[in-house]
C-alpha cells in the first residue's frame, strides 16, 4: 500500500490528536447527558430516580467493558473503521432514545461510546507518539472536562426549555458530524502517510498487531490478572470511576436540585469544574513525564476524597461550591496520565493499552456502581449525603493503595509476535 502524503511531517500527529480530542469531547458530552436528563425524565414520565439511574449505570458499565475489546479491535480491523462504526452507533442510538431509553441510551450508546473513550486516547498516544506521551494523554483526558465545559450548560438549557428530547437530538447530530472529520483526517497509523511516531527515529518499529483480537484481549487479561500491579491499578481506577462520573457526574445536578439550586446553575458548577480539570489534567500529563506517578496518584486521590467529604457539610453557598469546584475540578481526571504510564511501564507498549483498557473497565464498573448506588441511596434516605461521604472515604483508600504500586520490573514478558 502506497503511503498517502500529508502536511506537517511528524507534526501531523497533532492533527490526529485534535480530531480525536473532538471525538472524546462529544463522547464525554453523551455520557454526561443523563445528569441533565434525570429531572426532566422524572417529571415527564414519573420515573423514580433509581430507575433513571439504572439506564445511566448500564451505559457506563458497557462503556467500560467495551474499551479493552475496542483497543484490540483497533489493532485487528483498523482504528478508523472501529472509530467510524462507533460514532455511527452513538449517533443512531442517541437519536433512537426517543423510542426506548434503557436499550438505546443504556446498551447501544454504552457500547458505541466505549470505543470512543480513554482507551482510544491511549491507543493514539502509543501509536503516534514516542515522546511527550504524558502531556498528550493529559490533553486527551482533558477532553472529558472540556465536554462538561462545552456541553453541560447547553444541554441543561435545552432540558430546561424543552425537556429531555432536545438533549438527545443535539447529541445525535453532534456525533454524526464527526464521521466525515475522522474519515478525511485520521490515517490508520503514521506509516500510512509515510511517517514514524512523533519524536521517533526513522528506523522506529511500532508495536506489532496480534492475531485474533478476542483471544488476544482475553489472554492479555488472564496474564495481567496474575500480577499484583494490575489489581492495584484496577482497584484505584474502580474508585476513580466511583468518585467521578458515576456519582458526581450523574448525581451532582440532582443533589444541587435537592438543595434548591436550579439545573442551569448546577450545570454551571460542573462547567467550572471542567475548566479546572482542563488545567489540572493537562498539568498532570506534564508532571507525569517528570515525577513518580505513584506519588501523584496518592495526592490526587487524597484531594478528591477530602473534597467529597467536604461537600455535604459545605452549606451549598456560592463560595463553598466554588471552593469545591476548584479543588475537585483540578483532580477530576488527573489520575489518567499517571495510570497509563504505570500500565505501560508494567506491561509494555504492545500490551499496555489493552491492559489499560481492562483497568478503564474497572473505572466504569465503579462508575456504574456509583450511579446506581447514588440513586438507591437517594430513594432510601431522601438525600445524597451518605453516598458522598462514602465516596470520599474510598478516595482516601485509593490514595493509600496507589503508594503500594511497584513497576520496577515488567509484570510479564511480551507475547511472541504473530507469524
Amino acid at each position: 500500500m502506497i503511503a498517502q502524503s500529508r502536511p506537517f511531517g511528524q507534526r501531523y500527529a497533532f492533527v490526529v490528536v485534535a480530531v480525536i480530542f473532538l471525538c472524546l469531547l462529544i463522547a464525554a458530552g453523551l455520557r454526561s447527558a443523563p445528569s441533565v436528563m434525570m429531572l426532566p425524565l422524572e417529571e415527564s414520565f414519573g420515573w423514580r430516580r433509581d430507575v433513571v439511574s439504572l439506564a445511566a449505570a448500564v451505559g457506563i458499565f458497557l462503556y467500560g467493558m467495551t474499551g479493552p475489546f475496542a483497543a484490540a479491535l483497533m489493532e485487528r480491523i483498523g482504528l478508523r473503521r472501529t472509530l467510524l462504526v462507533s460514532l455511527l452507533v452513538m449517533s443512531g442510538s442517541t437519536a433512537l432514545s426517543l423510542w426506548h431509553l434503557l436499550i438505546t441510551w443504556g446498551v447501544f450508546s454504552g457500547i458505541g461510546s466505549g470505543a470512543v473513550a480513554t482507551v482510544l486516547g491511549a491507543t493514539i498516544v502509543n501509536r503516534w507518539f514516542k515522546t511527550n506521551r504524558g502531556l498528550v494523554m493529559g490533553l486527551m483526558s482533558a477532553s472529558s472536562a472540556t465536554g462538561l465545559l462545552v456541553f453541560l450548560p447547553l444541554l441543561a438549557s435545552l432540558a430546561q426549555a424543552g425537556g429531555w428530547k432536545p438533549v438527545a437530538i443535539a447529541i445525535a447530530i453532534a456525533t454524526a458530524a464527526l464521521v466525515p472529520l475522522v474519515y478525511l483526517l485520521v490515517p490508520e497509523r503514521p506509516a500510512s502517510i509515510g511517517q514514524v511516531r512523533y519524536g521517533a527515529d526513522a528506523d522506529d518499529v511500532p508495536p506489532a498487531s496480534q492475531g485474533n483480537f478476542l483471544a488476544h484481549t482475553l489472554n492479555t487479561l488472564r496474564r495481567a490478572a496474575g500480577t499484583r500491579v494490575f489489581w492495584y491499578l484496577f482497584a484505584t481506577f474502580f474508585i476513580c470511576g466511583f468518585t467521578t462520573n458515576g456519582l458526581v457526574g450523574t448525581h451532582l445536578i440532582s443533589f444541587c436540585g435537592d438543595m434548591g439550586i436550579g439545573e442551569v446553575q448546577a450545570a454551571g458548577l460542573l462547567s467550572l469544574m471542567g475548566i479546572f480539570d482542563l488545567i489540572g489534567t493537562t498539568l498532570s500529563g506534564w508532571l507525569t513525564d517528570r515525577f513518580d506517578p505513584r506519588k501523584l496518584l496518592g495526592v490526587y486521590y487524597a484531594v478528591r476524597g477530602l473534597s467529597l467529604i467536604y461537600l455535604p457539610y459545605s452549606g451549598f453557598s456560592a463560595v463553598s461550591l466554588i471552593i469545591f469546584a476548584v479543588l475537585y475540578g483540578l483532580d477530576w481526571i488527573a489520575t489518567v496520565p499517571p495510570t497509563l504510564r504505570l500500565a505501560n511501564e508494567a506491561f509494555g507498549d504492545r500490551s499496555g493499552p489493552i491492559v489499560f483498557g481492562w483497568i478503564v473497565a474497572g473505572h466504569q464498573v465503579g462508575a456504574a456502581a456509583a450511579a446506581a448506588f447514588g440513586g438507591t441511596m437517594r430513594e432510601l434516605q431522601g438525600n445524597y449525603e451518605l453516598a458522598f461521604l462514602i465516596a470520599g472515604m474510598t478516595g482516601i483508600a485509593a490514595a493509600c493503595i496507589s503508594l503500594l504500586i511497584n513497576t520496577s520490573r515488567p509484570a510479564f514478558e511480551p507475547e511472541p509476535q504473530a507469524a
